[in-house]
């Protein structure tokens, strides 16, 4: 289990380990400011907050380090809502390493996974949602996963569980009224408000149901080639990468394992897999990649079945599955088809594809997107909790009050305002750790 503390201070490398022009260290917490002052010959006593200020990063000895930009920032101005600052050197490994070094010596420990959007969202810089929210922005494959995360951060998920948290509050408080008064002192009966309810419902199912769109735009859609041994399945999966990175031959069995690589069809990230050729064999290793094959099949988004030439389509088609046939060239097909040595067809089999998972994918511009498994999970078990409520609309108020009370509990839990340590020591061990 990770220590997430928000009372020592902290630093990490916000960029690549690697040499480049620029590199960013970053730290935060409880007086860092002062402890880099020391080490640092710019005015920063003087300087503003979010202010760029130029000098030289030194060591104990006052020899000069790098020369740098560092960014001040005041409490409640950073990332963090703590004291921070950014230091811009130098990508050079030894520059890295040497303030690296110089950090941790003058008591600035080096920062766990994580652990700045930790003390952010504990300062109540962002909720849960933000919080993943960044993570999903940094992890983004394509352009449409980068919007989406970008618009959760924008807090449109925290926004949309407050209206639904106000409309379920009404309904407490009329319930409420019920419960602090005797019979005999109420006015009117209550009666359950099955319809306004039933509008909550709808509101989460539309957001609940737009995980698995987000997910194949944030992750990338598993698209699998299958089919007997030596069909063309690796000439097409060279053929939509647009590279040779298969290896293609009339030997039966070339490809005894997976391959895998990653291409763009219309804005949807594609997690390729070039799959052993399916068939009965004797050889052990063959028979491991055929199963493993299989298995792939079954976790697809999308099962590209490879025919060779003139083998005819199942009468029943799988689900998931689109069916193509390949060597047009010398064996022409009535059906979707390709050739690796003309090129001819590929555009409609990559049309196909994007067809196919188009028609998976909504769009949702009414309706925040989800991403995270877990807020999947939050907002069903508050549409669980609803509908429990309308199934037992003639029970006892003090009955019914529960059931608006767990999901006002699944709510809260989604956005983070009610939480366990292990859930955020989970959720943030998962950050890279400029993050």
């Amino acid at each position: 289990m990770l220590a997430y503390t928000t009372q020592e201070p902290i630093y990490a490398l916000a960029t690549a380990f690697a040499p480049s022009a620029l590199a960013v260290i970053r730290a935060s917490g409880e007086d860092v400011l002062s402890i880099i002052s020391p080490y640092f010959t710019g005015k920063l006593e003087k300087a503003k907050t979010n202010e760029a200020i130029h000098g030289y990063i030194i060591d104990k000895d006052g020899k000069k380090i790098d020369e740098v930009m560092l960014i001040k920032y005041t409490k409640g101005h950073g990332y963090t809502s703590e004291e921070a600052f950014e230091i811009m050197c130098h990508g050079s490994l030894p520059v890295i390493r040497k303030i690296s070094s110089l950090m941790e010596s003058i008591g600035i420990r080096k920062a766990l996974r994580g652990e700045f959007t930790y003390r952010a969202f504990m300062h109540g810089r962002m909720d849960l949602t933000e919080a993943e929210a960044v993570e999903e922005l940094v992890k983004a494959k394509g352009e449409r996963g980068r919007e989406e995360a970008l618009e959760r951060l924008s807090g449109s998920i925290r926004k949309e569980a407050t209206i639904i948290k106000d409309d379920i509050l009404n309904i407490l408080a009329s319930l409420e009224v019920q419960l602090d008064y005797g019979e005999d002192e109420i006015i009117e009966d209550w009666i359950f408000p099955v319809e306004k309810v039933k509008k909550i419902i709808a509101r989460l199912e539309r957001m609940s149901s737009t995980y698995r769109s987000s997910r194949l735009y944030s992750s990338g859609a598993k698209v699998v080639l299958a089919g007997a041994t030596n069909a063309g399945k690796s000439s097409l999966f060279n053929a939509l990468l647009k590279e040779n990175r298969a290896i293609v031959s009339s030997i039966a069995g070339t490809t005894r394992d997976y391959l895998e690589s990653n291409c763009e069809i219309d804005g949807i990230p594609i997690r390729l897999f070039d799959t052993a050729g399916l068939r009965d064999g004797d050889d052990e290793i063959e028979k491991e990649g055929i199963n493993r094959s299989k298995e792939m099949i079954k976790d697809a988004d999308l099962v590209v079945y490879v025919l060779d030439g003139g083998e005819k389509e199942p009468e029943i088609k799988a689900e998931k599955t689109i069916y193509v046939h390949s060597k047009s060239d010398i064996k022409p097909s009535s059906g979707l088809s390709f050739s690796s040595i003309t090129g001819e067809g590929i555009d409609k089999v990559i049309d196909a594809i994007s067809h196919f998972l188009s028609t998976e994918i909504n769009s949702f511009s009414d309706c925040p997107v989800i991403e995270s498994k877990r807020q999947k999970d939050k907002i069903d078990e508050t549409i669980s909790s609803l509908k429990e409520a309308i199934k037992n609309k003639d029970m006892s108020v003090d009955i019914i009050a529960l059931y608006f009370q767990e999901a006002l509990s699944s709510l809260s839990e989604l956005t983070g305002e009610v939480t366990t340590d292990d859930v955020l020591d989970v959720l943030f061990s998962s950050f890279c750790l400029g993050k």
